[in-house]
């Protein structure tokens, strides 16, 4: 996910997003200890994701309280 796509996001689908992106890093993590992850490029990839994401909520809300 890139920046421009987490700022497109609307309130309603940060938190179906969120939860696919912490359950595919759950997995992830999972899969970590029971064998070898080919890209362990991925888990950075979905940190910085999850914090898009949050910073997106938090933009929204910050806006909310604005009005």
């Amino acid at each position: 996910m890139k920046g421009k796509e987490a700022s497109k996001l609307r309130i309603d689908e940060i938190a179906p997003e969120l939860t696919r992106l912490r359950k595919e890093l759950y997995e992830l993590r999972a899969k970590s200890v029971t064998e070898k992850v080919e890209d362990t490029t991925r888990f950075g990839h979905l940190k910085r994701d999850i914090a898009r994401v949050l910073t997106r909520k938090r933009q929204i809300e910050m806006q909310a309280t604005k009005k």
